[in-house]
């Protein structure tokens, strides 16, 4: 070692400082410096994470958003649809409540004016009952049976004689219903003699109606099923006419 210019004892020594120096500085320099290397690799690492986290986060809030906003949109189209029909129903029901309110007042009206109109048919067959008796005592110059001439004026208008429709003896009549129609309006035992004599030929199920129509002039006419009798004045002259041509 001396002849190649090295003193073992000082290389030695060398040795030892050099082993001391390198203790000193792991323990001193290196394993601080690991462990600071270790501790930001794991707050790189934690920040890393973090950011994961965040960023899906994130991307879980705005999904949740995009899901709350359309499900907010969804229960806002539902709640305009919902007021749209509810508005529609409404107005129907309006509409349908006017219109059923105005059929109502036409009908009333309706029933009001022809009540009014049956009103003065009745006291117009009250005054011509009375006229024609004056106008047949006038012209024969006596005095006339009343009760008599009183008969035959109903008779005239109402086509009842001795309890009994004129215009139905002797006539087959069938049908579910019938119609009566007169010149005047009928009394209240008129119509009760023609219900019961109409439902003695069609049958205890068949159902009556009257109506008025002055142009027949007096008489009846009666429609049972497809068979019209006609014994209107209208009728009569309307032959007559026919029978002169």
């Amino acid at each position: 070692m001396e002849g190649l210019g090295i003193n073992f004892g000082y290389l030695i020594v060398q040795v030892f400082n050099f082993l001391i120096i390198l203790v000193i500085l792991i323990a001193w320099m290196y394993k601080p410096l690991i462990n600071m290397l270790e501790e930001r690799r794991e707050r790189i690492a934690k920040g890393l994470e973090d950011a994961r986290v965040a960023s899906e986060a994130r991307e879980n809030a705005e999904q949740e958003a995009e899901e709350i906003i359309a499900k907010a949109q969804q229960e806002a189209s539902k709640l305009v649809r919902e007021a749209t029909e509810r508005g529609e129903e409404v107005r129907r029901e309006i509409k349908q409540n006017a219109e059923q309110e105005a059929a109502e007042i036409r009908a009333n009206a309706q029933e009001q004016a022809q009540h009014t109109k049956d009103q003065a048919l009745s006291d117009l067959r009250s005054q011509v009952s009375s006229l024609a008796i004056a106008a047949a005592q006038k012209v024969i110059g006596e005095t006339l049976d009343e009760k008599r001439q009183h008969a035959l004026i109903e008779q005239f208008f109402g086509g009842v004689k001795d309890g009994k429709v004129v215009l139905l003896e002797g006539e087959p009549v069938s049908g579910a219903s019938a119609e009566v129609t007169s010149a005047l309006p009928l009394t209240e035992e008129e119509q009760q003699t023609i219900r019961e004599d109409v439902v003695g030929k069609l049958g205890e199920s068949a159902t009556i109606t009257f109506r008025v129509d002055p142009n027949i002039l007096g008489g009846l006419v009666i429609r049972a099923g497809d068979k019209v009798l006609d014994g209107s004045v209208a009728g009569k002259l309307g032959g007559l006419r026919q029978s002169l041509h």
